[in-house]
């Protein structure tokens, strides 16, 4: 059974998504404990699993080394097989990334290398593009470099704002985590050799 450790900072309906599929008994994945880098609404939804909870809030620490090294000292207590990033808006350091590199996964709105980074819905809609989408890929020393797990298209409408847009990715970013998720459980993905390298992204 591999065992999975997840980070939030907001609301969680990833969380909450991947909690749900990890209640069924023939999924292969069980979340053994919930990390917030503030006090996250989201945590109530691990609370409601009662799964245990911790909350490292970044704003206490003097640096983003010091925030990370206290948040490995909360990983490590529990010694996950899978770190998932759910809609955690930090940049892990340096240090956390490598003590557990390949074994940090993130999930993003948008079809990468396309739209990097904290804004990838908005720029996606700037950029007028007809298709953006999610992708599911290891962490990395880079911001949204790491090679891809699993991605799928998304279209985008001419109605479409930032809210409208992000609300139709989110379906398709649950789906591709709790897939990868359970591939990575069954040996279906393997992390020390993932199949497709993430290039950098384009400069626009």
């Amino acid at each position: 059974m591999l065992t999975v450790a997840v980070l939030i900072s907001g609301g969680g309906s990833n969380l909450r998504a991947l909690l749900d599929a990890a209640a069924e008994p023939d999924f292969p994945a069980r979340v053994v404990v919930v990390g917030a880098d503030r006090p996250a609404d989201g945590l109530a939804h691990a609370d409601a699993y009662n799964i245990p909870t911790f909350a490292v809030p970044f704003r206490e620490y003097a640096t983003r080394e010091e925030w990370g090294d206290e948040l490995a000292r909360q990983l490590e207590a529990w010694a996950p097989d899978l770190i998932v990033l759910s809609g955690l808006m930090r940049l892990l350091p340096a240090a956390v990334v490598d003590a557990w590199s390949p074994r940090i996964i993130n999930t993003h709105p948008a079809y990468l290398p396309e739209f990097p980074g904290a804004h990838g819905v908005r720029d996606a809609l700037a950029a007028r593009a007809e298709l953006t989408g999610a992708s599911v890929i290891v962490v990395d020393a880079g911001v949204d470099t790491g090679p891809i797990l699993a991605q799928e298209r998304v279209p985008v409408l001419p109605s479409d704002d930032e809210a409208s847009l992000h609300e139709r990715i989110k379906p398709v970013e649950r789906r591709l985590l709790i897939d990868v998720v359970r591939r990575i459980a069954t040996g279906e993905i393997d992390l020390a050799a993932p199949a497709s390298p993430n290039p950098t992204a384009p400069t626009a």
